[in-house]
């Protein structure tokens, strides 16, 4: 794959730097605690999916338009991006870490999702949206950390559904007035709220109140959670993941100051408030411990982790059978563990 030249390379990441500042903020200022070798990767993987989540949102034909990224992204695991500054910037990421494929493409599948006003009836139904717009995005950013291990991808992708819960409790009159409903429904036709009518005229109730705090609690559970595998990370890394954590937590806490009501106003963090729970998770990064006994990964994110592992074992055989192809690879196995069982009997009949 042909490496870009440093002059382009350093346009591509100003223009992904300029569409970080101008989405989301959090996401930029926590970046600026990740170490220069991960936080180029970084900013260049948000500006990608920035770029696929407006363009599939924007309307018009939604197969269409996942199918040209799709097609971006062969050209960009076939090391030939297009011109665009964020297909040339990820690129770069995909050739300097292996990204497995298998995480865009899920990606994808959540954005097709929202663009097909797709609905939710339970939490777990809710937990495997998350994991495709948000769960994905943190097992990528812990891949090219350098952490790849099981224990550590899934906390990363819990923490990445843990955010994404935080963002659908805050957007919730927002999400309504654009017809659109993540709250599980389910939880709807517990608390006696009739769906049509509310979407119809969106209002802050005790009932809507009540499940906006169910949402913030599942995910506070999921930040308690994630927690041990901020401690599993390089440790130059662990800050940053750390305010990023902190903050989007924060945005919760800041929800229920104002009554959960996220029906009129979008609950914000102030910018001195960010900038005190950067410098405390500077502080306090080295001080974060893992956890020997840590609980099932989400059932939602489990295809997540497999893909990743799948990923791994194939780069292994690649590098063992460099000259094979995959069934090649297949039928040496198969065959090796043949001579192993024969091996086996043969000793057995000499009494060995």
């Amino acid at each position: 794959m042909p490496t870009a030249s440093p002059e382009y390379a350093a346009r591509d990441l100003k223009a992904c730097i300029a569409m970080m500042q101008g989405g989301s903020k959090t996401f930029f200022a926590a970046s600026r605690l990740l170490p220069l070798r991960v936080r180029a990767a970084s900013i260049a993987l948000y500006a990608f999916c920035r770029v696929a989540d407006d363009l599939v949102d924007e309307g018009g034909n939604v197969d269409a338009n996942l199918q040209m990224l799709r097609q971006r992204l062969d050209l960009i695991y076939a090391g030939t991006p297009s011109d665009s500054v964020e297909d040339q910037a990820l690129a770069i990421v995909v050739q300097q870490h292996q990204l497995p494929r298998m995480l865009l493409d899920a990606l994808l599948e959540g954005f097709a999702w929202d663009a097909t006003g797709r609905r939710y009836d339970t939490l777990e139904d809710l937990h495997g949206y998350c994991a495709r717009v948000a769960g994905t995005v943190g097992a990528m950013m812990c891949w090219i950390m350098g952490s790849q291990s099981e224990r550590t991808l899934a906390r990363a992708c819990e923490l990445g559904v843990a955010m994404q819960l935080t963002n659908i409790a805050r957007d919730i009159g927002e999400d309504a007035r654009n017809g659109r409903l993540y709250l599980p429904r389910v939880w709807l036709q517990e608390a006696g709220v009739d769906v049509r009518k509310w979407l119809a005229d969106p209002v802050s109730t005790a009932a809507i109140q009540t499940l906006t705090e169910r949402l913030l609690a599942e995910a506070d559970t999921l930040y308690a959670q994630a927690q041990a595998g901020i401690a599993e990370l390089p440790p130059d890394c662990r800050a940053a993941i750390l305010a990023a954590s902190t903050i989007y937590g924060e945005i919760g806490q800041q929800l229920r100051r104002e009554g959960l009501d996220s029906i009129h106003h979008r609950t914000v963090v102030s910018t001195r408030r960010k900038l005190v729970l950067l410098a405390t998770s500077w502080a306090q990064a080295g001080w974060i411990t893992t956890r020997t006994a840590q609980p099932a990964p989400l059932a939602a994110i489990r295809f997540l982790i497999a893909g990743c592992q799948a990923d791994v074992l194939e780069r292994q055989a690649q590098a063992y059978f460099p000259n094979r192809a995959m069934p090649q690879r297949v039928e040496w196995v198969f065959g090796l563990l043949e001579r192993l069982e024969n091996a086996k009997r043969e000793r057995k009949v000499v009494g060995v």
